[in-house]
């Protein structure tokens, strides 16, 4: 894979196993491109609007593509999409929800909030290798990004 300085992963995500893996998987593709992890709400918050520790827009780039665990503790990834979606600026920003809820409720909800694309999480180590290489194929190789230097 192309290496490309103006693309970038920001993936919300409390699990350390969930995101270890995603990241391992992420590795054995070659996906050179860079990954920034929230664990929580506020992290993300902080994160995107450059508040707290990521006030240094060097430290916190605009991502080109938000990987969201809906499942996350005190504000939920609903919640995080709804409020990204709304946003002005933030709402350019291509958001997909990886997580292990079927839930045809969860699935509806987040369509109704703007998401991107819903991917539900297997917990079989290969079908997740698999739905990580569908992920990384479509909105990294396939797809047209925003330029993440772009100042928003």
């Amino acid at each position: 894979m192309e290496h490309s300085s103006n693309k970038l992963l920001l993936m919300i995500e409390d699990s350390d196993e969930d995101f270890h893996a995603i990241q391992r998987m992420l590795r054995k593709q070659s996906f050179v491109f860079p990954v920034y992890r929230c664990s929580d709400a506020e992290e993300a918050f902080d994160f995107l609007y450059h508040e707290g520790e990521y006030i240094d827009t060097i430290k916190a780039p605009r991502p080109s593509v938000i990987m969201l665990d809906l499942n996350l503790p005190g504000t939920d990834g609903r919640e995080i999409l709804e409020e990204i979606k709304k946003d002005e600026q933030l709402r350019l920003i291509p958001v997909v929800v990886f997580t292990t809820s079927s839930n045809p409720k969860d699935i509806e909800s987040c369509y109704r909030r703007g998401v991107n694309s819903y991917m539900i999480k297997p917990i079989n180590i290969s079908k997740l290798e698999e739905s990580v290489n569908s992920f990384i194929d479509y909105w990294f190789k396939t797809v047209t990004l925003l330029d993440s230097t772009e100042h928003y």
